[in-house]
């Protein structure tokens, strides 16, 4: 689950972390108001205006601008309030923006001695520990630094037997070419960032920039937060920070209804029961020259009402142009299957595109008797090769 900017910098700045300070509006009345309280409480005289959405490049799409006086703070906000804001990590439609962060000026109006660097800290999945990832570039896109100067980004693992470990966090503060008071901040900051990770079971912090003021405080400046949503029963308070305007409604649609699913943008709709038989037919799919347009996973205890559900949320998909149903009965029955792809045809109405059902396991006999004594336009086959050029000759 992620959080927005000025989600994951409360959650940072209770582990301790020292954050730029903010507060995040709806509207430019709000904007001006939260920009007054920043100056009373901060004494900042300029104000960075930030749109909340889950994408990084906000800048880059013209979401993050500074202000100068009142005057600016409302127009800015007017401007990034309700546009669809377009990076490099949205849809060429961009993102709605429903939300600004009024965040106070930590530059100092651009004071030369301020540094920025990159921090993140995520699972290095290759050794099993959690890894701190550093460079001096910060404000830049990692990717590029990693790629062009890989000489200048670091890594530090943690042994998760004994933790982050004091000398590691002096490690860092050296390699990023610190000295004292601003060192002495640093280690403090690691220190506290791996402390927040680690106690709110997330699977990402990313903070660039990291900045280093001009008066040796350092800050998170930025923040990305990514929480696992497996761990999310254990930190209830959590949960309920989901934005759910920015995610894809269809797969929190399908989420309410007990199923896994991700869109993906090819032409054949996948159910399936079982992660691994859904990358498989996604797979088989691909072999035969289509596109998988979804992954969807009815689970094991698939029920007939589970299955119709699954068919409307694939068919809200115009793109799709075949179905394969692809389902191994070891815990869900087969024919409480077949009875669901009865019982969507006759609640949907007539499914205008080809459909493949490929019903193995538990009461597969029983299954395949009630589809075709149903009487619906459906192909029934046994094989998985036998699927495949099903989809190939629909796709012809």
């Amino acid at each position: 689950m992620n959080l927005h900017e000025y989600q994951g910098k409360e959650l940072l700045n209770s582990f301790g972390v020292r954050i730029q300070r903010g507060i995040v509006v709806s509207t430019s009345e709000e904007a001006v108001k939260a920009a007054e309280k920043l100056n009373k409480d901060t004494g900042t005289s300029w104000w960075v205006i930030k749109a909340q959405i889950h994408a990084g490049g906000r800048g880059k799409g013209g979401g993050v601008k500074l202000a100068k006086s009142l005057d600016q703070v409302k127009s800015i906000s007017q401007d990034i309030l309700g546009m669809y804001l377009i990076t490099p990590q949205t849809s060429e439609k961009g993102k709605l923006v429903n939300q600004v962060l009024i965040a106070e000026d930590v530059y100092y109006h651009g004071e030369s001695e301020t540094d920025e660097y990159y921090m993140s800290v995520l699972l290095n999945r290759a050794t099993g520990r959690n890894m701190i990832m550093y460079s001096t570039e910060g404000g830049m896109d990692i990717e590029t630094v990693a790629e062009e100067t890989p000489h200048l980004i670091f890594t530090e693992e943690v042994d998760p037997s004994i933790g982050l470990q004091s000398f590691q966090c002096r490690k860092i503060a050296f390699n990023l070419g610190l000295s004292g008071l601003a060192f002495k901040e640093m280690t403090k900051f690691v220190s506290s960032l791996y402390l927040a990770y680690v106690n709110t079971d997330s699977s990402l912090f990313e903070i660039n920039p990291v900045l280093k003021t001009s008066d040796n405080k350092i800050m998170a400046v930025d923040s990305k937060v990514s929480l696992d949503d497996n761990a999310l029963y254990r930190h209830k308070e959590y949960a309920l920070l989901r934005d759910k305007r920015e995610e894809d409604q269809t797969e929190v649609e399908a989420a309410e209804y007990g199923l896994n699913f991700v869109k993906l943008d090819g032409n054949v709709g996948c159910m399936v029961n079982g992660a691994g038989l859904a990358m498989a037919t996604m797979d088989i799919i691909k072999m035969a020259g289509g596109n998988p347009a979804n992954f969807l996973d009815v689970g094991g205890t698939a029920d007939a009402k589970r299955v119709e559900q699954a068919f409307r949320i694939i068919l809200k998909d115009d793109g799709v142009k075949a179905i394969l149903v692809n389902i191994f009965g070891g815990i869900v029955r087969c024919d409480r299957v077949a009875q669901g792809i009865v019982d969507a045809y006759k609640n949907i109405g007539e499914i205008n595109v080809p459909l493949i059902v490929r019903l193995q396991g538990t009461n597969a006999s029983e299954a395949k008797k009630l589809i075709d004594d149903s009487g619906l336009k459906v192909e029934s086959v046994i094989l998985l090769q036998e699927a495949a050029d099903k989809v190939a000759e629909v796709l012809a």
